[in-house]
């Protein structure tokens, strides 16, 4: 028997449920017209763990330097709401490098018989995997919601250009707002060396030095020349963030949902990037809604 523990609160079937509702009308709207039910539908789970949103096998191994266990909460449950939608997807890709989380995700094929044929799990490093996906897989007869919901800052920006050119994709990221990118984000300097090598593989643009730091807007006794401290709060980082979406997406919804801890704090905000020309109106219009409701 699963041995379950508890952690995580309203935040965590908030963000279930609004990935849900998308997926319910991702899944309508391809059965429904005629055209577009002749294109085959994927889901794709990049960092899915282990399937569950209670679950004693999320290992501390596995999980960010700043992982917290209100951050861990948000890796629960994806997959399961994913295969729970009707009308179906036509296949299901679940993606984790640990092995005892694939593993587990190896079960939902008995849980879920009908659907076990569709289903996918593919034990390695998300980014690679990815890349690889959207290059091989042919774009014209395929579309897929692609799920990024990382434990901190693993996502490279590579692999979100990717996504992007494939003009077919909808794509649904937790940012670490407060989970990580915050906290890399020293106050009195911009970081240096490894945290703002990291900073810019993530933003894929060291322009978020200027965006976040800036000089002192009054002098101190001790200032010298080219001294700069942080002017970002949580709202100016995540606006950044969608900026950045914008430069590569066709279209990104204007309201990502922060997703707080138990001290109210934001720790990570839900977006949304549509990367068909023709379909991201329509994406982003029912995104925008569902992330409002």
């Amino acid at each position: 028997m699963r041995r379950e523990h508890q952690f995580g609160g309203h935040w965590t079937e908030d963000k279930l449920s609004r990935l849900g509702k998308y997926l319910n009308a991702f899944t309508t709207i391809f059965t429904r017209h005629p055209r577009a039910s002749k294109l085959t539908t994927m889901y794709v789970d990049a960092f899915a763990g282990t399937g569950y949103r209670n679950s004693a096998n999320d290992e501390k191994s596995t999980l960010s330097l700043f992982e917290d266990d209100d951050a861990r909460a948000f890796q629960k449950g994806s997959a399961h709401i994913a295969l729970e939608t009707e009308p179906p997807f036509d296949q299901y890709l679940f993606i984790d490098e640990t092995p005892e989380h694939t593993h587990e995700l190896q079960s939902l094929r008995q849980q879920f018989p009908a659907k076990a044929q569709q289903i996918s799990v593919i034990q390695e490093e998300a980014n690679s995997f990815l890349a690889r996906w959207c290059s091989a897989t042919n774009w014209r007869t395929n579309r897929a919601v692609v799920f990024l919901d990382p434990y901190g800052m693993e996502v490279e920006w590579s692999t979100i250009e990717a996504l992007a050119a494939t003009k077919t994709i909808d794509l649904w990221i937790l940012f670490p707002l407060g989970q990580a990118v915050n906290r890399l984000l020293i106050r009195n300097r911009p970081p240096k060396g490894a945290w703002a090598n990291r900073l810019t593989r993530f933003f894929g643009t060291d322009e978020w030095s200027q965006a976040f730091y800036h000089p002192p807007k009054q002098g101190t006794l001790f200032e010298t020349e080219g001294h700069l401290e942080k002017e970002a709060d949580f709202d100016r980082i995540g606006k950044f963030f969608v900026s950045r979406l914008e430069a590569v997406f066709e279209k990104v919804a204007q309201n990502p949902l922060p997703l707080r801890n138990s001290r109210n704090v934001p720790i990570y905000l839900l977006c949304f990037a549509a990367s068909n020309p023709k379909g991201a109106p329509t994406a982003v219009k029912i995104a925008s809604h569902i992330l409002r409701g």
